[in-house]
């Protein structure tokens, strides 16, 4: 992901799941989980990178509603973050609220609205057309969806899943490895004077 060029990877709970993984939050410096997880978790939950001639502060934030872990309350996350950043000027402050809930997310974006360019959610794996700039300027979507492959169960094997609900018993996960891939992705244009977003547009291709 580096190596394409990507300046920052933001996560979500299952960021836990390989110990790998919990290893690269500690070493890799744009590689963040979710801020409101309790304190002493590995890794950080925002970082600032540089644009050019601009600073970028990207916070990753995760919902409680239908989630199992525990984790603190994200709104008032949020507000810490910007107390602790009180009196730095960033172009842009963008999250990735990671829930399950669609009504926890896009009541989260109505709380942050005018005070984050935009929101994102994540976590579901399925694209939402709600692609908006709300009134105080963010930019904002439900859900950007999966990246993974296009002929699966969320980008996990059909049968594996399928036999899942037949049967009512746990299966492991295998993640299809054949036929097309899809790419969902959001486009945001900036205004960097006035840290708002002019215009959002969901992105999907099929490879």
């Amino acid at each position: 992901i580096k190596e394409a060029g990507i300046l920052v990877t933001t996560s979500g709970n299952h960021i836990w799941r390989k110990p790998e993984g919990v290893d690269l939050l500690t070493t890799e410096e744009h590689l963040i989980r979710p801020y409101n997880y309790p304190p002493g978790a590995p890794g950080k939950g925002y970082t600032v990178v540089s644009v050019g001639a601009y600073e970028i502060l990207i916070i990753n934030l995760m919902g409680r509603v239908y989630m199992n872990d525990a984790v603190d309350d994200p709104f008032r996350a949020f507000d810490q973050i910007l107390e602790e950043h009180k009196g730095k000027e960033y172009a842009a402050i963008l999250v990735d609220f990671h829930a399950e809930a669609t009504s926890e997310t896009v009541a989260f974006a109505w709380y942050i609205d005018g005070r984050a360019t935009a929101i994102w959610g994540t976590h579901t794996h399925v694209p939402t057309a709600d692609a908006r700039l709300l009134t105080k300027g963010t930019g904002f979507i439900t859900d950007v969806g999966m990246t993974g492959p296009y002929d699966s169960v969320i980008g996990v094997e059909r049968d594996i899943i399928i036999k899942g609900f037949l049967t009512g018993r746990p299966v492991r996960h295998e993640y299809a490895e054949e036929g097309a891939a899809i790419v969902n992705a959001i486009e945001l244009s900036i205004d960097p004077t006035k840290h708002t977003t002019k215009t959002i547009e969901h992105l999907q291709k099929l490879i």
